[in-house]
C-alpha cells in the first residue's frame, strides 16, 4: 500500500548564508593571499548557495604557522581539564545550533533532512561530549600522552560536519590543534564549526579551516609544519597521501573505502533483516564508506527476501531533502552521478540483472533511484568496486564458510554485517570475517564509545572510543 503525504519542508529561514566565505586561520575569518574562489551548490536544485575560497599555497602556510604557535604557546601548556572545558562548551552550542546545522548541512550536501537532524548531528555533539570526557585523562587511555603537535585533517562531502568531529574532538582532547580542510562541495558546516569556535572562545589559532578543492589537501599534506595527517576520502587518494608522507616523520592514519557484506541467513529475522539492508545501502544515498553494498543471501529465503526488498523500495520517497518526509535525496554532485551511472552500466553490460524502484525524479538537481541488481558474481565490477550511491549488488550462498569466502573476498575491508537468530553463528561469523565493524542484526550503528577502522584497502587506524585516541598521541620508542 502507497501512501500519499503532504508536504513538509522545513524552513530556511534559521540559516543565513554569507554571499562570501574566507578562511578561518588563528580564530578569524580572513581573505585569502594567493587563492581564487569558487560557488557551493545545492545538488538538489543546482543552485548557488554561497562563493567559498579555494586557498592557496601561503594560505595554508599561515594557517599551518597559526595552527603552530597555538599548539606551542597555549593549547599543549593547558591541563586537560581546561581543554576538556573548551570541548564541552562547543558540544552544547552544537546542540544550542542543531536545526541551523542540520539545515544547512542537507542545503549543502544533499541528504534528507531527517538524517542531518537526527542522525548526524546528535552524534556530532556526543564525539564532542565523549571526548571532552577523555580530555583529562589521556594517562589511563594506555597510549602515552604527548599529542603530535599540529594535526592536518581532510574530510569528505559525505558527513562533512560528522566527519569534523570525528577528527577535530579527539585531536583537541589529546592536545593537538589543526588544521582543518573539508570537501570543496560541502564546505559551509565545517565553517559555521568555525563560527561555532570563535563563539567558544577557542584559543586563537587552535583550529583552522581552510576550504577549497584537492590542490589545497595536497598543500597541507606536504607542508614541512603538519606533524600528523587524517585523511578520511577515497583509497586512490589515499594512496597517495601515503606516498607523500612516506619517508617523513609525519603520522598518518587512513579511512577510506569499503565494500561492505550484509549477510542475511535463512534463520534471520527478515521484517528486522529488510529494514536493515534498507539502511545498510540507502540511508545518505548511499553515500556511505562502510554501506552494505553487497548483500550476501542464503539461497533458501532468496525469493522471499527479494520480495519483501522490492515492495519495500517502492514505498521509499525520493524528492526534495528539505522535506521531512523524504527518505532518498539528491546525488552530491553530477560528477558522482556520473561515476554511479558508469558503474551501473556496466553491471547491466556483464550480465547482470537490474531493477530500480519506480519513482519520480526531479527536473533540477542530481538523482538516482534505488537499485537493486541479481544475477551477480564475484566477477562483476558492482561487486568489487565501490559504487558510493544507492545501488545494491545480490549474491547469495549455501553454508557459512562460502558465505565468509564471498565477504572477504574485495580488498576492502571496513565493515560487515550478519543477521542470524543465532548467537553462536553469528560470533562465528565475526571472528572469520576481515572487517574492521561487524554488525550483528543491525546495519549503521555508531556510537562515540566505539571505535571504527577498516582493514586492507579500507585504511589502518581507528575513530572513536579509547583506540582512537592513538591517532593524536605520538607513541614514543624507548
Amino acid at each position: 500500500m502507497t501512501f500519499d503525504y503532504a508536504p513538509a519542508p522545513e524552513s530556511r529561514a534559521v540559516v543565513d548564508i554569507a554571499a562570501h566565505y574566507g578562511l578561518f586561520i588563528d580564530g578569524d575569518f580572513v581573505e585569502t593571499i594567493d587563492g581564487t574562489t569558487f560557488k557551493t551548490i545545492n545538488p538538489a536544485t543546482e543552485e548557488v548557495l554561497a562563493e567559498v575560497t579555494d586557498a592557496g599555497p601561503a594560505d595554508v602556510e599561515r594557517a599551518v604557522k597559526a595552527a603552530r604557535a597555538a599548539y606551542k604557546q597555549t593549547w599543549s601548556k593547558m591541563p586537560g581539564r581546561e581543554r576538556a572545558k573548551y570541548l564541552y562548551r562547543i558540544a552544547r552550542i552544537i546542540q544550542e545550533r542543531s536545526r541551523e546545522l542540520a539545515v544547512l548541512e542537507t542545503l549543502d550536501n544533499g541528504k534528507p533532512i531527517r538524517e542531518s537532524r537526527d542522525v548526524d548531528i546528535p552524534l556530532v555533539a556526543a564525539h564532542f561530549f565523549y571526548h571532552a570526557g577523555w580530555a583529562d585523562k589521556i594517562a589511563y587511555a594506555g597510549y602515552g600522552e604527548k599529542p603530535y603537535g599540529v594535526a592536518g585533517q581532510i574530510i569528505p562531502w559525505n558527513f562533512p560536519l560528522l566527519m569534523l568531529a570525528w577528527k577535530v574532538a579527539p585531536a583537541l582532547a589529546c592536545g593537538n590543534t589543526v588544521v582543518l580542510k573539508p570537501a570543496e562541495t560541502t564546505s559551509l558546516t565545517a565553517l559555521a564549526f568555525a563560527d561555532i569556535c570563535r563563539q567558544a572562545d577557542l584559543p586563537p589559532g587552535v583550529v583552522n579551516v581552510i576550504t577549497g578543492a584537492g590542490q589545497t589537501g595536497r598543500l597541507l599534506v606536504e607542508s614541512p609544519g603538519v606533524d600528523k595527517i587524517a585523511f578520511t576520502g577515497s583509497t586512490e587518494v589515499g594512496k597517495q597521501i601515503q606516498r607523500a608522507v612516506a619517508g617523513t616523520r609525519k603520522g598518518l592514519t587512513l579511512e577510506l573505502g569499503g565494500k561492505a557484506a550484509n549477510i542475511v541467513f535463512d534463520d534471520a529475522p527478515l521484517d528486522e533483516a529488510i529494514e536493515g539492508i534498507v539502511n545498510g545501502i540507502f540511508f545518505n544515498q548511499g553515500h556511505v564508506c562502510c554501506a552494505g553494498s553487497r548483500l550476501l543471501v542464503q539461497e533458501s529465503v532468496q525469493d522471499e527476501v527479494l520480495d519483501a526488498l522490492k515492495r519495500r523500495l517502492t514505498t521509499l520517497r525520493l524528492g526534495d531533502p528539505m522535506d521531512k518526509n523524504t527518505d532518498i535525496g539528491a546525488i552530491n554532485s553530477p560528477e558522482q552521478r556520473a561515476r554511479i551511472e558508469e558503474l551501473v552500466a556496466s553491471g547491466e553490460a556483464e550480465g547482470a540483472d537490474r531493477w530500480s524502484a519506480p519513482c519520480s525524479i526531479p527536473e533540477r538537481g542530481w538523482w538516482y533511484p534505488p537499485t537493486v541488481f541479481t544475477g551477480v558474481t564475484q566477477a562483476h565490477r558492482i561487486a568489487r568496486e565501490e559504487i558510493f550511491g544507492p545501488v545494491l549488488s545480490v549474491l547469495t550462498f549455501r553454508t557459512p564458510e562460502e558465505a565468509v569466502e564471498k565477504a572477504n573476498n574485495t580488498p576492502f575491508g571496513l565493515s560487515a554485517g550478519v543477521w542470524s537468530d543465532k548467537g553462536s553463528r553469528t560470533l562465528w561469523m565475526a571472528s572469520r570475517l576481515r572487517a574492521g565493524v561487524v554488525w550483528a542484526n543491525t546495519f549503521n550503528r555508531f556510537d562515540p564509545a566505539s571505535p571504527f577502522g577498516g582493514y586492507k584497502e579500507s585504511g589502518f587506524g581507528r575513530e572513536g572510543g579509547r583506540q582512537g585516541l592513538a591517532a593524536y598521541l605520538k607513541q614514543e620508542v624507548v
